[in-house]
Formats: structure tokens, C-alpha cells, sequence
């Protein structure tokens, strides 16, 4: 997780401290804004910051309202117009309008929603924050917000009051087969936000002199998948060509919630391989989960190509679903 996305679990952690946190949050934007609904900086007492709501263009700004609003013990809502020059700097065409709800943990934040929101994203649960900005009403929720929880898109509802901040696990990246391919596509996901595991039970392949820092399980990928779980949030990546190892992990995938299952292999191989499956039990549906051939047609020849194709399809597949 960088520090884009750990401004909940820092922002608890300087209020226990006792150096105060106040977090700051997009809630709506228009025109080509820097930043997403939702992105989130946290700033501490003594003006500290990390996240980002902008981009740089006006978080000198908000961190001087972070601290006023810390004094006061009171949120408050901020706007900012971000102009073409500024947006030009953080390498947009254009500018746009941002609007910030800035909440002091402990007084506007009650540090006991902010706990319930980290222990979630601790334990790869879904919920959502939810503030009236009428009357300030605040509550932690797990359903309700099936549309926002499925685009992971916060925002403001229709009643233009409610800022519903949606905190979904953190996306992760599942690799069955620690080959060349595996070795360029965990450093692409990682910069784009997933957590990777490779799984390989041969030990010449899975090891760290070939991935370094990475987390390796070498048990069966069946065995493995059992253990780290297939949710929501989770692609996987079947790179070994082997039956005996791609088949039991895939049937782990198809029976799960993975928004994400790609094979690789020709298109003689994966028809092999949806003959199996059919013949295992999955019905036509199911199998047209997998994507294979894996990756998008770029003409990709070298294993960081194939990776790029790979990791294109994959944010295809979560921006705009199968």
C-alpha cells in the first residue's frame, strides 16, 4: 500500500500518537481535475502531510485549513479552481474544480469509525464511509452501495448531501508460474497499485534471487489459493503452461469472485484447456471467464511486452468489466 492509499491507517496512527490528523478528501470534481473522487491527505498537528488531493496544485492550501480545522475541532467543505497552468504542471491538458471535506480525527471524526474503516481494509472487507454534509451524520457501512462497490467509484449521491466514500480491499495480483513473464509483471502491478504473490511450487523458479522482496509461496497452486483466498479484488495469472498446475487453479478461480482469470497459452492451448474444464463440469459461462490467449492483441512479442498486454487487460477488465 504507498502512500496514496494509507491515509486512514495514517491518520490513526498519528492521532493515537497524540500529534492530531485531520483527513481531507476529495468529494466531487468537474473538468479534468487531478486527482479522483476519494483520494485522500492526511495532515497531522504540527503540518506533516502525505497523500494527495490535487496533485500539488493546492495542498499548501488545505494543509493550513487541515490545521485551522484541527483547532476549531469542526470539518469543513473547501473548493478550489484548479488553473490550466497549475493542471499543466501535473501533466493534464486542462484544469478543473475540486471540492474538500476536511475532518479532524477525534472531534469531527470519531477515531472509533476511522478504526472500523482500517480494521476492514486490514481484513480485505468492503465498506463504506458515509457523511451527511448537511447535518454531519456519519456511519460505517458494508452494503448498500452495490453500484459504487462494484466501479470502486466514491462520490456524492443524488441528494447532493451525502459524500459516500467508498474503501474496497486493495487490489491484488495473483501469479501462478514464476517465469520470465511473472518476473516484468509484478513490478508493472505494483506501480499500479496491486499487491502481487507469485505462486510456484518448483524452488528454482520461485525464489527470491528471481524475485526479490516479492512474497513467494511454493506450495501447490490449489493448496496456495485455498490459503490466500480469491475475492473480488483479486486477478490471476496462470503463466506455466502445465495442466497439472494451471487446472487446479483454475478451478479454485472459477468458482470465485476474481474479476480477473487469464491463461497463458496459444489459442490451441487454451482449447485444450476449455475441453478439460468442460469436461470437469464448468459450464460455457464459466469458461468464458478466462481470458486466453492472456492480454490484449499488441502484437507483444518479449516477456515485458506480453506483461504490459497483460496488465492493459487486467485494468480493462476492473474499469470496464468482462
Amino acid at each position: 500500500m504507498d502512500i496514496f492509499e494509507n491515509a486512514p491507517e495514517l491518520a490513526l496512527e498519528w492521532h493515537r500518537a497524540g500529534r492530531g490528523a485531520a483527513l481531507a478528501t476529495v468529494v466531487e470534481t468537474w473538468g479534468s481535475a487531478p486527482r479522483r473522487t476519494g483520494a485522500m491527505l492526511v495532515v497531522s498537528g504540527d503540518g506533516e502531510m502525505m497523500g494527495s488531493v490535487s496533485g500539488g496544485c493546492v495542498e499548501g492550501a488545505v494543509v493550513l485549513e487541515a490545521q485551522d480545522a484541527l483547532a476549531e475541532g469542526a470539518p469543513r467543505l473547501l473548493e478550489y479552481g484548479v488553473s490550466d497552468g497549475d493542471a499543466f504542471a501535473v501533466g493534464l491538458a486542462c484544469g478543473g474544480t475540486i471540492r474538500i471535506l476536511v475532518e479532524p480525527v477525534g472531534s469531527a471524526l470519531d477515531a472509533r469509525l476511522l478504526e472500523q474503516i482500517v480494521d476492514a481494509r486490514a481484513a480485505r472487507r468492503q465498506v463504506a464511509y458515509v457523511v451527511n454534509t448537511a447535518d454531519w451524520s456519519r456511519a460505517v457501512v458494508s452494503d448498500g452501495y452495490d453500484t459504487r462497490f462494484a466501479m470502486d467509484r466514491s462520490g456524492v449521491e443524488d441528494d447532493g448531501t451525502t459524500f459516500v466514500h467508498i474503501h474496497n480491499p486493495p487490489l491484488r495480483l495473483i501469479v501462478v508460474g514464476a517465469v520470465h513473464i511473472a518476473q516484468a509483471l509484478l513490478p508493472m502491478a505494483r506501480i499500479a497499485g496491486y499487491d502481487p504473490v507469485v505462486i510456484d511450487p518448483r524452488g528454482a523458479f520461485g525464489s527470491q534471487a528471481r524475485f526479490p522482496g516479492e512474497t513467494i509461496l511454493d506450495d501447490w497452486p490449489d493448496e496456495a489459493l485455498d490459503a490466500v483466498g480469491l475475492d473480488a479484488r483479486t486477478a490471476l495469472v496462470l503463466l506455466t503452461h502445465d495442466p497439472k498446475l494451471d487446472d487446479p487453479a483454475l478451478h479454485r478461480a472459477l468458482n470465485s469472485k476474481a474479476f480477473y482469470i487469464g491463461a497463458l497459452g496459444s489459442k490451441r492451448t487454451h482449447a485444450s484447456r476449455v475441453a478439460r474444464l468442460d469436461a470437469a463440469g464448468f459450464d460455457a459461462a464459466a469458461i468464458d471467464r478466462i481470458h486466453g490467449p492472456v492480454g490484449l492483441d499488441i502484437g507483444a512479442a518479449s516477456p515485458p511486452e506480453i506483461a504490459v498486454s497483460i496488465l492493459a487487460q487486467m485494468v480493462r477488465a476492473l474499469r470496464r468489466g468482462a
